[in-house]
């Protein structure tokens, strides 16, 4: 399992639009060529690596019934991905729209970021679809993702691109330290994870400059003020984060048909609300990388992100 240990001081990665851009052009995938057809989810296999589902601690469960709760969680985030993406993919437009005359690379770079937002978008309802059919039951996902991305829109755009940028570290950390060596896995919700992380991982290198342009020139007194948008975007996130967590509790009871003792509905809600919140929020907020972009803005912020993170991790 992860370790939540705060990482110590990494220097900030520096990027560039022209590399960024020839990046995800040598690594850009056709949602058709990962999914339908004979590319099929196994449900006799789990979907999530134990770090992110953390279902072995549940004891009361046997194997069969720890493999259906991994896989709602499975469905649940990849559903999540996509209701986060459908506020990037405006937001991102937006960031674009106003430079359109300028660095010609910075705009085609911003324009593959949205494409590929979309893209992701469509993927995921076609996983959900599949889910749906071989799962047979359809497992509720909080939203509607519209009024999602109204709520997280409305902060200041510098609060929306840090939490865009710890999303995007998130998968990477999710891909590269969990998943990426796991056996266990069913292999296609592998691949289908493998290839978001493999565009995603060009779309944390756009964030953080989205994040430094939109941070220059401001006091201190506003980044801060900013930081403060950015956690309560991940307070929002957390609340949904326990809606969801009902939902899949209920799928769980429906499709087993096992009513959970009063113990044991506590003691699974106590365990996965710190797995979503770690999943979701503490393995981004964390990220050696994320904390450096929002150090070189302000020591301050990235030491009143540190004082937060432990509550998700």
């Amino acid at each position: 399992m992860l370790t939540a240990t705060m990482p110590t001081a990494t220097k900030a990665p520096s990027y560039n639009y022209q590399d960024t851009l020839a990046a995800s052009q040598r690594v850009n995938w056709r949602v058709e060529d990962i999914i339908g057809g004979d590319k099929t989810l196994d449900f006799t296999r789990p979907f999530l690596p134990e770090a992110l589902a953390r279902t072995t601690e549940l004891k009361f469960l046997n194997q069969a019934e720890r493999r259906i709760f991994n896989q709602i969680r499975g469905n649940a985030y990849l559903c999540i991905f996509g209701v986060v993406e459908e506020f990037i993919l405006p937001f991102v437009l937006d960031h674009a729209r106003p430079q359109l005359p300028g660095d010609d690379y910075r705009t085609r770079a911003l324009l593959q970021f949205a494409s590929e937002e979309a893209k992701h978008i469509h993927l995921f309802k076609c996983f959900k679809e599949e889910f749906t059919r071989g799962f047979g039951h359809e497992c509720a996902v909080i939203g509607p993702p519209e009024a999602i991305a109204e709520a997280v829109l409305a902060h200041d755009p510098l609060s929306v691109a840090m939490a865009i940028l710890q999303i995007e570290w998130m998968t990477q950390r999710h891909y590269l330290n969990s998943i990426q060596d796991d056996q266990e896995m069913d292999p296609q919700f592998k691949s289908l994870l493998k290839h978001h992380w493999m565009e995603e991982a060009q779309h944390a290198k756009l964030d953080t400059l989205m994040v430094e342009a939109l941070a220059a020139g401001r006091s201190p007194e506003q980044i801060d003020q900013a930081v403060e948008g950015y956690l309560s975007i991940g307070a929002f996130v957390d609340g949904g984060l326990q809606q969801q967590l009902q939902f899949d509790l209920e799928a769980f009871e429906q499709v087993t048909g096992r009513k959970l003792t009063e113990s044991e509905r506590k003691q699974l809600i106590e365990s996965q609300t710190q797995a979503n919140r770690w999943t979701y929020l503490g393995s981004g907020m964390t990220h050696p990388n994320f904390l450096a972009t929002i150090e070189k803005l302000s020591p301050a912020a990235r030491k009143r992100i540190e004082n937060v993170a432990p509550v998700f991790c």
